[in-house]
């Protein structure tokens, strides 16, 4: 508990102002609780047994005084606390997104989506309940529990020790549950991660669940997810409701244990009626605080797992580290200088060697899994190399920014990225809209005749993953998006792919006139494509076999004559 409030402080104490207000308001409910209670002793004895008319005329004032009091000061503390809870939620949404931003591809291939958005939803959620919530409610109750103890011992010390001796009593197995709930909990958030990782799953994988008539199959496997998750939550439910019949039960005994001797002693003449009832009406009233606390104590271990969970990927840092200098002249040339890379145990990238100038296009072709787009990902740094280096006008790349070196780069994969926005958001992503330059890309892609066809142009929304356009339109979508960068170097993975053989010459035509001045790396199966590089590099388990023209490769490489062959 100290550990999860200490990391939650730098947030917390930003609302210093808005803390004093609901302590205010806390106060309040705990002193009208314990007047409350203390009010039942002058009602009893003052007016129902001394008959007193003056009472009878300020005491009911009292009590609707006593209650406005509880009632106004629960307002002011659950407004408060919870314009607290909901201000810090928001915070560490962002503050946890933008740290997983810095995070290396690695991270996002070994990590569910699901996972990650249970991360910033379900767990931040929980740490609201406790900000919000139960560590108010924790004070509050404290200080009724506090405030009725001093009225009961005041009016009985002989009962009071009857009706506490419970307490204490009560600790040892609120704290045994509050453990089980912890790990509970842990478990209870993770399973929630796996059904919001298959139902992303289902989601994005729609079209071939409808093909393929596997509806049934992602229904049963959801549905078992489902089940587990039930299990979980009624385990926690069963755990933390333990506490509720653990106080009941001794709290009654307390109680019967008032009862017997408090009533001896009024027989006997030791105290009033009122005196006992205002006694037992504390103790009541008493018991109700501690039990919400025992109750507490074992919901806010569910905080305490997602606190865990959020400071997990606070507390991490992004393996591949920033450089200190601005990219900032042209690139003349990038170098792969004996490059290795591993994912994992699995070598993707053995011995890379290779250059490429300003003004020069150059082609990666071989087989699926050569290690072609493995070369292409540690020049955008989102991978690094496990030995070697990737030079930048003869520099290590380790050295510049990331966005600096990416802001030179422009890349088009067979994997298409469509926001749900407009058209010219998606070409001009990560920069601000320039009209003029968003048509010529357009143009330059060839879509720009049917993007003029639309009602709103080149503001015409696109649904999720560009759902509303057909594969070819996604596709040079992309290209424009690349293309609107001006790039100094550009790079095609399979970028025409999706595109009829028309589309693709027309492409191609435009493209020759962009290879000047600007670096083009091409990997593509179909040679068509391919005939635009000046050289090309022939992969194969992550090596380069050999390089040249398609001639050269030809005459000189079996393996690349195979592979020409198949294609």
């Amino acid at each position: 508990m100290k550990q999860f409030f200490a990391r939650l402080l730098p947030y917390i104490k930003d609302y210093k102002l808005y803390f004093f207000y609901a302590v205010i308001g806390t106060l309040l409910v705990s002193i009208a609780t314990t007047a409350s209670a203390y009010l039942v002793k002058p009602v009893l004895d003052d007016i129902f047994l001394a008959k007193d008319i003056k009472m009878l005329q300020i005491l009911p004032f009292l009590v609707v005084l006593a209650y406005f009091s509880k009632g106004f000061g629960t307002y002011i503390q659950i407004y408060y606390m919870n314009y607290i809870g909901q201000d810090i939620v928001k915070r560490l949404k962002n503050i946890l997104l933008d740290k997983m931003l810095t995070f290396e591809m690695e991270f996002f291939n070994r990590y569910r989506n699901g996972e990650l958005i249970s991360r910033i939803t379900g767990d931040i959620a929980a740490v609201q309940g406790a900000v919000s919530n139960y560590f108010i409610e924790g004070i509050r109750e404290g200080l009724t529990i506090f405030g009725l103890v001093l009225l009961v011992i005041y009016q009985s010390p002989e009962l009071a020790f009857y009706g506490l001796v419970v307490m204490p009593l009560a600790l040892y197995p609120i704290v045994l549950i509050a453990r089980k709930m912890r790990k509970t909990s842990k478990k209870l958030q993770e399973k929630n991660a796996d059904l919001s990782s298959k139902l992303i799953e289902i989601f994005n994988n729609m079209e071939l669940i409808k093909v393929s008539s596997g509806e049934k199959i992602e229904h049963e496997s959801f549905a078992s997810h489902n089940q587990e998750l039930f299990k979980l939550a009624m385990k926690s439910v069963r755990i933390s409701e333990l506490t509720s019949p653990l106080m009941e039960t001794l709290g009654a005994i307390a109680v019967s244990a008032v009862i017997f001797v408090g009533g001896y002693k009024v027989i006997n003449g030791e105290l009033t009626t009122g005196e006992f009832f205002s006694f037992t009406a504390a103790l009541f009233l008493l018991y109700t605080p501690f039990k919400r606390i025992s109750s507490l104590y074992s919901k806010i271990q569910i905080a305490f797992a997602a606190g865990d969970r959020i400071f997990e990927m606070l507390d991490r840092n992004p393996k591949i580290q920033d450089g200190e200098k601005e990219l900032k002249e042209p690139i003349e040339a990038i170098s792969f200088k004996n490059v290795d890379l591993y994912y994992g145990e699995k070598q993707a990238l053995s011995g890379i060697n290779l250059e490429v100038k300003r003004g020069e296009s150059i082609a990666f072709v071989g087989n699926s899994g050569g290690g072609k787009s493995s070369l292409v990902n540690l020049l955008l740094r989102l991978y690094e190399v496990n030995s070697g280096e990737v030079l930048v006008n003869g520099e290590s790349i380790r050295h510049f920014t990331q966005e600096s070196l990416r802001s030179k780069v422009a890349i088009v994969t067979q994997r298409i990225f469509i926001f749900n926005d407009s058209i010219a958001r998606n070409i001009a992503y990560g920069s601000e809209i320039d009209e003029e330059r968003v048509k010529l890309a357009l143009q330059q892609a060839r879509i720009f005749d049917y993007i003029q066809t639309l009602p709103k142009g080149i503001y015409t929304e696109l649904d999720e993953f560009g759902a509303n356009l057909s594969g070819g339109q996604r596709q040079r979508i992309a290209i424009a998006r690349a293309l609107y960068k001006n790039p100094e170097i550009l790079i095609l993975d399979e970028a025409t792919s999706a595109l009829d053989n028309k589309t693709e010459e027309e492409f191609r035509e435009v493209l020759g006139r962009l290879l000047e001045n600007r670096i083009v790396i091409i990997i593509a199966h179909r040679f068509s494509t391919v005939s635009l590089a000046s050289k090309i590099y022939f992969f194969s388990h992550g090596k380069i076999l050999a390089s040249g023209t398609q001639a050269e490769l030809l005459e000189k490489c079996a393996p690349f004559r195979e592979y020409y062959k198949s294609i």
